[in-house]
């Protein structure tokens, strides 16, 4: 890590197999190593952050650069933070990379106290649960977000260019964009669908075994669209009332997915230990899923998790994770049972 959070020149080395433990002190960095990991697989902050927190104050830039074995082949990831407009850039063995290429390289499932987002909060938490498995899982998809993200971004710039006028030219370069949205979203939307219908089940054996249920859970996961019809057909009809708000009414950016537990909504008639635990659920379902079609375990980063959950649950959590690399910031003792490969503090990784 060089410029990134509060580190200005730092370096980790976790155990290639079992449990790193991030010891120190509050605010001395533990969940912003844990950030790092988790942004060289996926360019985002799991901790909601903007790019410009993630660089240290009174620089320009920032950069993550990380060194994984992948059966034996050294694969070597680096990514660039900048502050102000534009992409960070990232590359993986020196050859630009996409989300997908990322996402493969650095394959990381994250448990933090914000997943309770996940049930109580907006549909945004929901949908970068469903897309950041998306990346790992499904290299179309993950284009396919890609180039939604892309055509959103140049479809609402020019509708506020626009300032709610349609001229012959704008209503011309919509219909390029719209095209292109539309192909797009559509692989994408499709994609979240199945990602769902494969996920239920997991969440559901989860949810039971966190729960210490031993007959069967009803976890239902559905997909809420924002549009009725073919997504095309909706942009058309929407585009004076886009043209006028400066902004794309409809399309997966607005996307939700319901969470049913035992018939109820999770968001509104589920208390929050059962939120608590549905959201455990939910990350472990999409671990697991990973670690079935991937051959092997994502990187699995636990952000003080153990603080939000009792004893029992924070012993399930630990009996339900497969075994691979894992690297555990924590304020509380560790589950009793748990194996330690390692423990870092990290003052000591650099300046």
């Amino acid at each position: 890590m060089t410029d990134f959070r509060l580190f200005a020149d730092a370096m980790f080395e976790p155990a290639m197999e079992g449990t790193t433990v991030l010891s120190g002190p509050n605010g001395s960095g533990k969940t912003t190593v844990l950030e790092a990991v988790a942004f060289l697989g996926s360019q985002r902050s799991f901790r909601g952050a903007p790019r410009d927190a993630m660089v240290r104050g009174g620089c320009e830039r920032g950069y993550v650069r990380g060194e994984l074995n992948d059966a034996g082949r050294k694969v070597t990831v680096e990514t660039e933070l900048t502050r102000g407009p534009g992409e960070s850039r990232a590359q993986v063995n020196r050859q630009r990379a996409r989300r997908a290429d990322l996402a493969a390289a650095v394959p990381v499932t994250v448990f933090s106290p914000e997943d309770l987002a996940v049930v109580q909060g907006g549909p945004a938490a929901r949908r970068g649960l469903l897309d950041d498995a998306l990346a790992s899982l499904d290299r179309r998809a993950a284009t396919a977000l890609e180039d939604t993200d892309r055509a959103l971004r140049q479809r609402g710039a020019l509708l506020r260019q626009a300032g709610g006028r349609s001229t012959t030219e704008i209503e011309a370069t919509l219909d390029v964009w719209d095209e292109r949205l539309a192909k797009a979203a559509t692989i994408l939307v499709e994609a979240r669908r199945d990602l769902l219908e494969e996920l239920a089940p997991l969440t559901a054996d989860a949810y039971g075994a966190l729960a210490n249920i031993s007959g069967v859970v009803n976890v239902r996961l559905q997909y809420e669209q924002s549009w009725e019809g073919p997504f095309e057909v909706a942009l058309a009809e929407r585009r004076r009332e886009d043209l006028r708000r400066g902004a794309t009414t409809a399309g997966p950016h607005r996307d939700d997915m319901a969470v049913e537990l035992e018939g109820r909504d999770s968001r509104v008639q589920a208390s929050q230990g059962e939120q608590r635990c549905l959201a455990l659920a939910l990350r472990l379902g999409v671990h697991h899923l990973l670690t079935k079609r991937l051959g092997r375990p994502p990187i699995l980063l636990l952000d003080d998790v153990f603080s939000e959950l009792d004893p029992d649950r924070s012993r399930a959590l630990v009996r339900e994770l497969p075994p691979g690399q894992s690297l555990l910031s924590t304020a509380v003792p560790l589950p009793a049972g748990m194996d330690v490969a390692l423990v870092v503090d990290v003052r000591e990784l650099g300046s």
